[in-house]
């Protein structure tokens, strides 16, 4: 059989839809491949159908002060995709450790770059040492964080204002997402895409992995919103507490100021120098961003999501829904999970998975 007679499958056409999950990587000297790869390619896995692999679902990219390839710890090069300058915004910034001392030898510019980034509401994430440079610039600072056993000891030392655990697959404290590297950054990745893209995605990723079963993890539900109940505003991060905790009936602007013992007019101040935004958009916008992750997710219909996410009806939640997204509830889980495509409950269970 000669190249020119075999026969591959056509991908479909790609629906015009913005990717779920969007991911920069940053590479250390010395970097380890193994969570590396793990990682990008789990989001490969879930970003297409079939094994077509383009970037539909989800977006990643491999960034850098500059686009001089960087040595793995084994040895292989990898070039960067972008320079800090050129890339774009992303949900998470990864940063891939590897063998010490090396991987702690980065430039002033990716710490200050991981800085500003923290600092607009991006999750860091540190896979195998990469809490080492976390840590470095000044991000985990009364955090806990996850460490690989090895590695315990000479992290205390140079980190001791940071809680290191190595019982631990990943943990996720205030916006920064450590784990102690290997193949515990798939089980970060699975739990990622299950949360921005649905159980199915993260299930087609882990079986094309040919991945058994997923282990036990200490699930992170999404919270686009998270980075407000630590943003340094005792009055944006105790609202935003408040409104997360009250999806389904939530208070006014007064209520919210009277909670806090302040006013409705510091309380809009407050949240318009950290958001940009009144408090009550804020609200109406958690409450849709947490719609958008239940349409997805579950079978529940457009009415149960309207009055769990806190919206009076159906047509009240569609209204809102599509002025902010673009599009009716109905085409979004639609366009996320495919009328042919709608697995049943039991094929949801990642493999290994015993269902109750």
């Amino acid at each position: 059989m000669t190249a020119q007679s075999w026969t591959f499958a056509t991908p479909p056409p790609a629906p015009l839809i913005g990717p779920d999950i969007s991911v920069a990587f940053i590479l250390s000297p010395r970097f380890t491949l193994v969570p590396f790869a793990g990682f990008i390619d789990s989001l490969r896995h879930a970003a297409d159908e079939a094994d077509f692999s383009r970037q539909i679902y989800c977006r990643w990219t491999v960034i850098a002060p500059d686009l001089s390839p960087i040595l793995a710890s084994c040895g292989v090069p990898v070039t960067p995709n972008q320079t800090f300058a050129e890339a774009g915004t992303y949900d998470y910034i990864v940063v891939t450790g590897g063998q010490l001392p090396w991987s702690l030898d980065v430039p002033g510019e990716t710490l200050e770059f991981l800085r500003a980034a923290h600092a607009t509401g991006t999750k860091i994430i540190g896979l195998c040492t990469g809490s080492f440079i976390i840590a470095r610039a000044g991000l985990l600072d009364g955090k806990n964080c996850a460490v690989h056993i090895e590695h315990q000891t000479q992290f205390r030392n140079l980190f001791p204002e940071t809680t290191s655990e190595t019982d631990q697959i990943y943990v996720n404290d205030r916006g920064i997402i450590t784990c102690p590297g290997g193949t515990s950054a798939l089980d970060l990745a699975f739990t990622l895409i299950e949360s921005h893209c649905g159980k199915a995605r993260a299930v087609k990723a882990l079986t094309s992995l040919l991945v058994d079963r997923r282990r036990a993890s200490h699930h992170m539900p999404e919270r686009r919103f998270g980075h407000l109940t630590s943003c340094g505003n005792w009055r944006v991060e105790q609202a935003a507490t408040l409104m997360e905790r009250n999806f389904s009936n939530p208070l006014s602007i007064a209520a919210l100021a009277a909670r806090l013992n302040t006013s409705e007019r510091e309380l809009n101040r407050a949240f318009q120098k950290h958001t940009q935004s009144s408090p009550s958009t804020i609200c109406r916008r958690m409450r849709l961003s947490n719609g958008q992750w239940l349409l997805v997710n579950t079978t529940r219909t457009i009415t149960q999501i309207s009055l769990e996410c806190g919206f009076s009806d159906g047509a009240h939640f569609s209204r809102w829904f599509r002025k902010t997204y673009g599009e009716s509830p109905n085409n979004f889980r639609i366009r996320r999970r495919g009328p042919a495509r709608q697995p049943p409950a039991e094929a949801l269970a990642y493999p290994g998975e015993v269902k109750a």
